[in-house]
C-alpha cells in the first residue's frame, strides 16, 4: 500500500495536467453550461408541457442525471481513463521505468487507479452540485430534493469506481484496450440491457441504474423498450455486486500485470 500511495501521488498530478484533462473538462462542464442555459430560460418564461404536465426543476435535474451522467459522461471516463492506466505507459514506452522499480507490479496499478478515482470524483461530484443548485429551484425546493442529490453523488462515485476498475483490467489485457473499451460500454452494455434474461446482469449499468433514485424518462422509445423488460435488483445487491465488480476486476488486472511480459514496439 505504501507503494501504492507513492505511485497515486505522482499519477495523480500527471492525470490534472494531461491531454486527457481536456476531455474531462470539456464533459464537466457541459451539464453546467446546459444548466445555466435552463436557468436563463426559465427566468425569462416557463418551461414546456411535456406529457400534460409542466417541466420543473427537479424533474429535470433527474433526466440530466439519467442521459448525461449515468448513461453517458461516466462510461466515457472510464474507458478513457481505466484503459489508459497501463496502455499510455507502454505506448509511451515508459512502462519498463516503472517496472524496474523495487515495487510489484500490481502496486503500480492500483495507485493509478487511486489517482484516477480521486480525479474523476473531485471533479465531477462538483460539477453535479452545481447542476443541481442551478436547475433544482425551478419550480422546486432545494430541501425536499437534496437526499436525492446526496444518493446522486454516491451512485457516480460508485459507478466511476466500477468502470474504471472494468477498464482498467482491459487496458492491461487488450493490446488495443480503447476501441474494445467503447465497444463494451456503448455496445454491449446498450444492447443487453433491452434483451431480456440474465445477458444484463453481465454489465455494469444493469447493477448502477437501481441506484438512481430518479424515475427513469418517458419521452423516448429506448426507456419504454427497458421498462417492458425493467428487472432491477433490488439496491442492496446492486451494492454488493459493484463492489464485487471493482475488486474482482482490480485483482485481474493486478494479475495481468504481474504476469504479463510487455513487449515494447520499435
Amino acid at each position: 500500500m505504501r507503494s501504492a500511495l507513492r505511485v497515486f501521488d505522482l499519477s495523480l498530478g500527471q492525470m490534472l495536467w494531461s491531454r486527457r484533462s481536456v476531455l474531462l473538462g470539456l464533459l464537466v462542464g457541459a451539464p453546467v453550461v446546459l444548466a445555466a442555459a435552463v436557468r436563463l430560460y426559465a427566468e425569462a418564461g416557463p418551461l414546456p408541457v411535456i406529457n400534460t404536465s409542466r417541466l420543473n426543476g427537479p424533474t429535470l435535474f433527474g433526466i440530466v442525471i439519467w442521459l448525461l451522467f449515468v448513461r453517458f459522461i461516466v462510461p466515457v471516463l472510464g474507458v478513457f481513463y481505466g484503459t489508459a492506466l497501463i496502455a499510455d505507459e507502454v505506448d509511451d514506452k515508459t512502462i519498463t521505468y516503472l517496472f524496474t522499480r523495487p515495487v510489484r507490479r500490481a502496486s503500480i496499478l492500483l495507485g493509478k487507479y487511486l489517482a484516477y478515482l480521486a480525479c474523476v470524483v473531485l471533479l465531477v461530484l462538483p460539477s453535479v452540485v452545481v447542476v443541481y443548485f442551478l436547475v433544482v429551484p425551478i419550480g422546486g425546493r432545494i430541501g425536499e430534493s437534496f437526499p436525492s442529490l446526496a444518493a446522486d453523488l454516491g451512485m457516480l462515485a460508485i459507478g466511476l469506481a466500477a468502470y474504471g476498475a472494468v477498464f482498467a483490467f482491459v487496458g492491461a489485457r487488450i493490446k488495443r484496450p480503447l476501441i474494445a473499451g467503447l465497444v463494451f460500454a456503448f455496445g454491449w452494455e446498450s444492447t443487453v440491457l433491452l434483451i431480456p434474461g440474465y445477458l444484463k446482469r453481465l454489465s455494469v449499468a444493469y447493477y448502477l441504474q437501481s441506484l438512481v433514485p430518479h424515475a427513469m424518462p418517458q419521452d423516448s422509445t429506448i426507456s419504454v423498450l427497458m421498462q417492458a423488460f425493467q428487472d432491477q435488483p433490488p439496491v442492496w445487491v446492486s451494492l454488493i455486486y459493484l463492489f464485487v465488480i471493482v475488486g474482482l476486476s482490480l485483482w485481474l488486472a493486478g494479475m495481468t500485470i504481474e504476469s504479463r511480459e510487455y513487449v515494447l514496439e520499435q
